[in-house]
């Protein structure tokens, strides 16, 4: 159970990557009032826990329904996290959002007076409950055999979304601690550990595909 909750945590944690949303977090609510910061964090974290907990319930219901068997979505899922494997040892998935996050804050200067609610997009939808810890969580839930053990994951999950909710609240503080040259590093070593992470989904993938044949 430990082995299981430990593999889970570090995977899930790459696979959100806080210390890369966090950055992103404060940009986009730069200049708000602590009140607004606050709420767009408790919003975006909820919204993107019940995200997550919707597709590791109904994630292999809908597999089934789509005639998509678990050894290719396994397989798959792996290409997928190895690929974001890549773009984070060579900062692509910190580039990306940082990109996406002035665009939302340019598009929210022509409105003036206003707040703008980031917590949906892009915050929780998909920079925590992207495709990565989607695919991740329905690899999870697929590979637990008891309750226990889906109660694990989904602990693991909440977890990770949890030091997220921490993280942003004081995202201040956090920033001048972890600093751009630490947080860069940090992605790089959690790009790394995915990549071995995702590789192991491949094989596995392929092993089910053959032995199932």
């Amino acid at each position: 159970m430990l082995e299981l909750f430990t593999t889970a945590f570090v995977t899930f944690f790459v696979a959100i990557d806080p210390p890369g949303v966090a950055p992103i977090f404060g940009a986009l609510t730069e200049g708000s009032p602590k009140s607004h910061r606050r709420q767009m964090a408790y919003k975006s974290v909820f919204t993107a826990a019940g995200v997550l907990l919707g597709f590791a319930l109904g994630g292999g219901w809908l597999l089934n329904a789509m005639h998509i068997s678990m050894d290719a979505f396994r397989a798959s899922g792996g290409v997928l996290l190895f690929l974001m494997a890549l773009e984070m040892i060579f900062e692509k998935r910190t580039e990306r959002r940082e990109e996406r996050a002035e665009k939302i804050s340019e598009e929210d200067h022509h409105i003036a007076g206003t707040l703008e609610d980031i917590s949906v997009f892009p915050m929780a939808i998909p920079m925590l409950a992207g495709p990565g810890s989607i695919a991740t969580i329905m690899l999870f839930m697929s590979e637990a055999g008891t309750l226990m053990e889906q109660g694990i994951v989904l602990a693991s999950v909440g977890i990770n979304l949890l030091i997220c909710l921490v993280v942003f609240l004081a995202i201040g503080p956090v920033m001048r601690f972890i600093g751009e040259s630490m947080a860069a590093m940090i992605t790089r070593i959690l790009g790394v550990i995915l990549a071995a992470l995702a590789a192991q989904f491949i094989f596995d993938g392929i092993r089910g595909a053959f032995i199932g044949g």
